[in-house]
């Protein structure tokens, strides 16, 4: 007499194991299904969720302000699954993907290490698909925003792209030819860890001169400061602008005020720039790309940054004069960058989950025809 066992055997029929899309993940956009997903963005003061469709378009977002680091992760989690859970109050979601400020493994399942929360070797995705009940991926935020400006933004079309982030220190993200690199373990576009000033600044990573500390928001405020501390009648503007409170400057202030002509905040951007373009030149030596990418919140100098970043990286290339440059460009999906590529990677994991449910259908209703015909006699095995 036939078992079930040898019934759910019959066929190709068998169960899916939700992995993440590792290289399948090359121009499968195309196959994904047109289903919404979320999207969650996770940094060091704020979490935002939102609802993507298939063509990238923002449906509903939510925002909450980050738990404090020294709290569990167990507390991130909560804050994760409350916004998802509020958002499928109103949307059909089929899968969330996470763009986390830390190293993920190659599996895109743990957080290693991330520097402003307490995650370290977090089974992140497997903790929250099982509160969630529909697959989560995870992955690097860089890595995230990369994919939406590749898909979606100012490097469409463009084979091999490298995207920086510029903001409180900098990220990084490498994607060639519809693939994002991740490197053998997950972490690779680290490029603000790259040493360009031997026993320079001491960076938070424990080692000194690294390119962060030179190109990025902390180092814009940390030389304003440096100014304002000491008196020095270029920084009269921002001091008087802070009412004495040098502790109040920030980056968006120094943009602000360079925005309005003042010359100091001018020469500081034309600094942070020229360090930029120093940096790219390095990671065009290295990597050869068609594009350049600057997102993060730093960029939002625009020109007053990008341009000495343009001017120095053609000065600093290697074979300037012999060889084709790089396109620099601004980011155009701005801080939504990392929630949208977060949906649209999650979207090539639906894709599984679909049909993982449909198989699961599909089993049961064999097995409710085989209870059947052990039932009665009758009916088609």
């Amino acid at each position: 007499m036939s078992t079930y066992r040898d019934l759910t055997h019959r066929g190709s029929a068998r169960a899916t194991v939700l992995r993440t899309v590792g290289t399948r993940e090359r121009r499968s956009h195309l196959s994904a299904p047109r289903v919404p997903t979320v999207g969650i963005d996770i940094g060091g003061t704020k979490v935002m969720a939102g609802v993507v469709d298939a063509d990238g378009n923002i449906l509903e977002k939510v925002r909450t302000e980050t738990p404090d680091k020294s709290k569990s992760p167990k507390v991130v989690e909560d804050t994760i699954v409350e916004l998802v859970l509020d958002l499928s109050d109103r949307h059909d979601v089929h899968a969330v993907g996470i763009g986390a400020a830390g190293w993920v493994d190659a599996e895109r399942s743990r957080v290693l290490f991330a520097p402003h929360l307490s995650w370290r070797n977090e089974p992140l995705r497997d903790r929250l698909a099982g509160r969630l009940a529909v697959p989560v991926l995870v992955d690097n935020d860089a890595n995230a925003a990369a994919w939406a400006e590749w898909r979606f933004g100012a490097g469409r079309d463009e084979d091999h792209l490298v995207m920086i982030t510029l903001g409180t220190g900098i990220g990084g993200a490498i994607l060639e030819d519809g693939q994002v690199k991740r490197g053998k373990y997950g972490v690779a576009g680290e490029f603000g860890h790259m040493q360009v000033v031997p026993g320079g600044h001491r960076c938070p990573c424990g080692n000194r001169g690294c390119w962060e500390q030179y190109s990025s928001g902390n180092a814009l405020v940390r030389e304003a400061k440096e100014l304002a501390v000491a008196d020095s009648p270029v920084a009269y503007g921002i001091i008087e602008h802070v009412k004495g409170n040098i502790a109040d400057i920030t980056g968006p202030m120094i943009t602000e005020l360079a925005r309005e002509g003042d010359a100091m905040c001018v020469e500081l951007l034309q600094d942070i720039g020229q360090w930029l373009g120093v940096g790219i030149a390095n990671l065009a030596a290295a990597l050869d790309p068609s594009c350049f990418v600057i997102g993060g919140g730093v960029s939002a100098a625009d020109d007053l940054l990008i341009g000495p970043a343009r001017e120095a990286f053609k000065r600093h290339l290697t074979g300037r004069g012999y060889r084709p440059e790089a396109r620099i460009t601004r980011a155009q999906l701005g801080p939504e960058a990392g929630m949208v590529g977060a949906a649209d990677l999650a979207r090539l994991v639906a894709r599984r989950f679909r049909r993982a449910n449909r198989r699961r259908v599909e089993r049961h209703e064999r097995y409710e025809r085989f209870a059947e015909y052990r039932r009665t006699g009758k009916g088609t095995l």
